[in-house]
């Protein structure tokens, strides 16, 4: 799984496990996540609270009415997302909430398309879903009308089978989070295996 599409399964149980933690608001000065102002999307909780003490940011989460309502198995995934976004580096934190935003930017029809796709990407064998999320990655650095000429090129079309270009071409559709600096430019066939039986 791409950390791209991945982001969609982050966001979901941020913002729809919890929409307060996903949204945020204010009263009396104070982040308030429970309510859901115009214009707010995912990653918006974690933005705002991201510099807080550990302590403080699991008052705000227990504190929050709309976790409160959460089963006790989504709590405890939403303490433990919240703990692993804790541990990651500076720069891969930013990372996360850049893709967050773009998330938060996705239509509906957009997000149930990046839902299928991370779910497609999902029934792939380890090794061809770690080809298609480099490829993702390289579409992201293309502009959106040379996504799909990409792969329906020939090289793409030696690299991959016909269901993983479908992927490809459901996730060129989205608006794709930028491209970090260590991401490869659009790949040669060396570094992309080619599927089984090719």
């Amino acid at each position: 799984m791409t950390a791209w599409v991945g982001v969609a399964a982050l966001a979901v149980a941020l913002a729809s496990a919890a929409p307060s933690l996903a949204q945020g608001g204010r009263r009396g000065g104070e982040q308030h996540p429970g309510r859901q102002p115009q214009g707010r999307h995912a990653g918006q909780w974690l933005r705002q609270n991201k510099n807080k003490p550990p302590e403080q940011q699991r008052r705000a989460l227990e504190n929050d009415p709309q976790f409160r309502r959460l089963p006790s198995q989504q709590k405890q995934q939403l303490r433990n997302q919240l703990q692993r976004f804790n541990n990651m580096p500076p720069e891969k934190q930013q990372q996360m909430l850049n893709r967050m935003d773009t998330w938060g930017h996705l239509t509906q029809d957009q997000k149930d398309q990046a839902r299928q796709v991370h779910s497609r990407m999902q029934q792939l064998p380890p090794e061809r879903r770690q080809a298609v999320g480099n490829a993702i990655k390289a579409l992201r650095g293309m502009p959106p009308e040379a996504r799909q000429r990409q792969i329906d090129s020939d090289a793409y079309k030696r690299q991959f089978s016909p269901q993983e270009r479908e992927i490809l071409g459901g996730a060129s559709k989205l608006p794709l989070a930028p491209p970090e600096s260590n991401v490869p430019k659009p790949p040669g066939a060396a570094n992309v295996p080619k599927p089984p039986g090719q």
